[in-house]
């Protein structure tokens, strides 16, 4: 049995000195394992601990020389075995947590004076020195030749780049890195993400510029990653939208969506109240949603997109009179933050719901509405603005809703004020 972590060796009769503890700990491995006691002719089991200062390894007797375990945080890696003899306090920390559990219960079988065939036993043998080194953070792997093939990613990465690999899809193997914060796999030929990947409770950033991936899964928005986040790069790859789920994704303080074939936004994009930067160029986008305008960004880039001249007098009816029921019911449900799910409504009506648009008037219409778009300077929303066009506008076209036509004729009465103004 051995176990990779980091290990400090108490002793508790240094305070009785007037001395302290290093309190460092440092990389080791620990094995326990039979050797012969020089005090008694009887093989007795060990536990050594080896580090990159003494790879030959320190031994303490087992067999009833434990006072006591504390393991209230094994779930993070972290325990300690306290000995009799010598007075010493073994405080183990950023070790996997399973691991660990086994590597406990072997050390209390042992204390027990279990019989040695039950135990998983390993040889009293010194390490390597690669076996002790300190956990690898970081890597990089920019060519195919250096992609691992048999061998498994170090599982403490928090930063793992691979690119140029012409991968096909993401590597099961990734995603394990239970400790990655950023993920890049740029430059690759990568066409669907796992919805695995939401299992990755501590990404902060995913780089996925320059692949095939023509979609974006409602899954992955729905995942860990809405609380952690915060920087997402899908720039050059073939994605037409994104879900209506996407702005779930509340912690997104960069987007970066260039060189796409998007012809729409999300819907609800002003949800993402964090968002600061924003880059959207190179797309097929003709109009913004209306909730764009509730964002506000530090940085946009919609240049080379091919936004349409609005004319609000240019406008879309779905308006039937009397309003139906099932539309004054759902515009109550939104207006009234009256709570609902598939649980207790339709999942069709639930959908509908999750678009409802908001009008001038601050009211809510759902599947009846008039539709326009106006002109809007981008500077109301971000403080930097890249040109939309080589003309030097900064202006789009967002769009507008209206859930009456007195709602609608109001607008165009203020339009045609300004305008005579």
């Amino acid at each position: 049995m051995k176990l990779q972590c980091d290990v400090e060796v108490v002793n508790r009769m240094l305070p009785t000195c007037g001395m302290k503890n290093r309190g460092k700990g440092a990389r080791a491995v620990l094995s326990i394992g039979k050797h012969i006691d020089k005090t008694s002719p009887r093989t007795s089991i060990y536990l050594m601990i080896c580090t990159a200062k003494d790879r030959a390894g320190s031994k303490y007797k087992l067999k009833d020389n434990i006072e006591k375990f504390f393991s209230w945080f094994v779930d993070e890696g972290k325990a300690t075995v306290r000995l009799k003899e010598p007075a010493v306090d073994i405080c183990l920390s950023k070790a996997d947590a399973n691991s660990l559990k086994n590597f406990l219960s072997a050390a209390r079988l042992a204390d027990r004076g279990s019989d040695t065939s039950s135990l998983p036993l390993s040889t009293l043998t010194p390490v390597r020195a690669r076996d002790v080194e300190k956990p690898k953070k970081k890597l990089t792997i920019v060519s195919k030749k250096d992609y691992p093939l048999t061998s498994n990613f170090p599982y403490s990465l928090e930063h793992l780049q691979v690119s140029y690999c012409k991968l096909s899809r993401v590597d099961m193997r990734m995603l394990s890195l239970k400790a990655l914060r950023k993920l890049d796999l740029s430059n690759n030929h990568i066409k669907k993400l796992p919805a695995t990947i939401g299992d990755l409770s501590c990404l902060a950033e995913l780089i996925l510029h320059n692949n095939h991936l023509d979609s974006f899964s409602e899954a992955l928005c729905l995942s860990t990653l809405q609380k952690t986040l915060q920087h997402l790069d899908l720039s050059q790859n073939r994605l037409q939208g994104l879900p209506t789920q996407f702005c779930q994704l509340r912690e997104l303080v960069r987007l970066k969506l260039d060189d796409n074939k998007l012809v729409w936004l999300p819907f609800h994009i002003g949800r993402l109240s964090k968002l600061r930067f924003l880059s959207a160029a190179h797309n097929q986008l003709a109009l913004l949603p209306s909730d764009f305008r509730r964002l506000s960004l530090e940085n946009l880039d919609l240049f080379g997109n091919p936004f349409t001249q609005p004319n609000p007098l240019d406008h879309t009816i779905r308006l039937t009179f009397p309003i139906p029921l099932l539309e004054m019911a759902s515009r109550a449900v939104v207006n009234l933050r009256i709570p609902y799910g598939p649980h207790l409504i339709p999942a069709h009506l639930c959908q509908d719901l999750e678009v409802a648009k908001t009008c001038d008037c601050g009211q809510v219409c759902v599947n009846f509405f008039i539709k326009t778009a106006v002109s809007m300077n981008l500077h109301q929303v971000s403080h930097t603005v890249v040109l939309v066009d080589n003309m030097g506008g900064t202006d789009a076209p967002v769009l507008h809703h209206f859930c009456s036509l007195s709602c609608y004729s109001e607008f165009l009465d203020n339009c045609l004020q300004k305008g005579m103004r």
